[in-house]
């Protein structure tokens, strides 16, 4: 999903989270009395693998899937993994990893159990190209992971509040409002100047993060650094059309400047706070739990403004520390299969990266009753075979946090667009040089 980035969720549940993660600072236990054997898995965010577990466990009656972290934030997630994969223990049996921290983790492949040494190879036509190359090493040699979801990209808004200013409330009509983001700008004054009391857009890090992978998908390939690990932050173009059209965006007075993944951020969904949110596919999960029950049947799901975009995505890995590597290798497979991937995005909304889900009716077919019945296979699906990847360098989500803090302090009013993006470059390099 993301990190992340998609995953990095309320800051609410994160209190309960973190502890639970300090609480079983321990991977994998031993074998039960009676044989029986507990998998730890960790995640962060909303994977959707709840009722995934329950068929395993039914049909593997030796095994106890546990999972941690639920909800939690990547920014505390990652950490936390790398400090017990540093030390050797901590880590579960099977961890997720997401896209944009993949290459960190490559790094230093000898944390991992090599999946190529377990019969993967077989499972390669069971992945988008990219997303199955993106778990390999450099030297091909290694799979570090098995690819869970890509993130395409959509609009998701609420037709209340379309509704309240005048605007079109039909997900085709919406569409056709916002082919470019100036369109959406165009949109969003309109929105403001009816003084609905919503903000149009919840934040613009968010809506930033969009634009730069949607921009260097179609152009470079990549955003942060250049396919020879290379930071790039102040030449590529495609980081500084996405700062410019993000400050465009805040200076037309569209966010409503939630922190995005805070508490406050939270609050927003369910107090209908603003109007509209860039929504990769595994958001639709993260809005429904965080507007509530309540807002079933307010949002919908329009096009994205632009052209496509991927956000977001992670891989399962299962650390070398692990006590039960063989069991915990099997979890992972049938997690990431077709099977795996398609229960998940019914749970949650994560979109597989599967060829063979992405074809399967259960996909296709599919409709959101929380989005007003939006048919979210034909919206996410139809064009995830097309989707372009960006490349995710060495210190990419270090590098991202100190240019969407800069982003912030411009949303804030604390820097104003030039002295922003001169802090971005700097701050963008300093964490690169850690």
């Amino acid at each position: 999903m993301g990190a992340f980035s998609r995953r990095r969720l309320a800051a609410v549940a994160l209190v309960a989270a973190s502890a639970l993660l300090v609480s079983t600072g321990c991977g994998g236990d031993d074998a039960a009395d009676d044989g029986t054997i507990t998998l730890t898995v960790d995640v962060f965010g909303q994977f959707g693998y709840e009722q995934l577990y329950q068929e395993y466990m039914a049909s593997h009656p030796g095994v106890k899937i546990v999972e941690r972290g639920t909800g939690g934030n990547l920014d505390e997630y990652s950490p936390k993994l790398t400090q017990w994969l540093a030390a050797g223990k901590g880590a579960g049996d099977v961890v997720a990893i997401e896209e944009g921290l993949l290459v960190e983790y490559k790094a230093n492949p000898g944390n991992f159990v090599n999946l190529l040494d377990h019969g993967a190879a077989e499972l390669k036509g069971n992945f988008l190209d990219w997303k199955w190359n993106g778990g390999l090493t450099a030297d091909g040699k290694q799979l570090i992971g098995l690819g869970t979801d890509v993130g395409g990209m959509a609009m998701c808004y609420r037709k209340d509040l379309f509704a309240k200013a005048g605007l079109p409330t039909d997900r085709e009509a919406v569409s056709k409002l916002w082919p470019t983001w100036q369109d959406y700008i165009r949109v969003g004054e309109q929105f403001t100047a009816k003084k609905t009391g919503a903000a149009f857009l919840d934040a613009a890090t968010n809506t930033f993060n969009t634009i730069l992978l949607q921009t260097a998908g179609n152009a470079q390939g990549y955003s942060y650094y250049d396919t020879s690990d290379n930071l790039v932050v102040d030449s590529n173009p495609a980081v500084r059309q996405a700062w410019d059209t993000t400050m465009d965006i805040i200076d037309s007075g569209l966010s409503g400047k939630y922190g995005a993944w805070s508490e406050e951020w939270v609050s927003a969904f369910k107090q209908a706070k603003f109007a509209t949110i860039a929504c990769p596919a595994w958001m639709t999960g993260v809005i429904e739990g965080n507007a509530g029950a309540a807002a079933s049947g307010k949002w919908d799901i329009a096009q994205v403004p632009g052209n496509g975009g991927n956000w977001g995505g992670s891989y399962l890995a299962v650390p070398k520390q692990s006590k039960h590597q063989a069991e915990a290798i099997e979890l992972a497979k049938f997690l990431t299969s077709a099977k795996g991937q398609i229960g998940a995005f019914k749970a949650k909304g994560p979109l597989p990266s599967s060829p063979q889900a992405l074809e399967d009716p259960a996909i296709t077919g599919a409709t959101n009753a929380y989005f007003s019945g939006a048919p979210v296979g034909q919206i996410f699906a139809a064009g995830a075979k097309n989707l372009k990847p960006v490349y995710m360098g060495p210190k990419n989500q270090a590098v991202r946090t100190e240019v969407e803090n800069a982003v912030r302090t411009v949303e804030l009013g604390q820097r104003n667009p030039d002295q922003g993006w001169t802090d971005a470059v700097a701050n963008a390099k300093k964490a690169a040089a850690k």
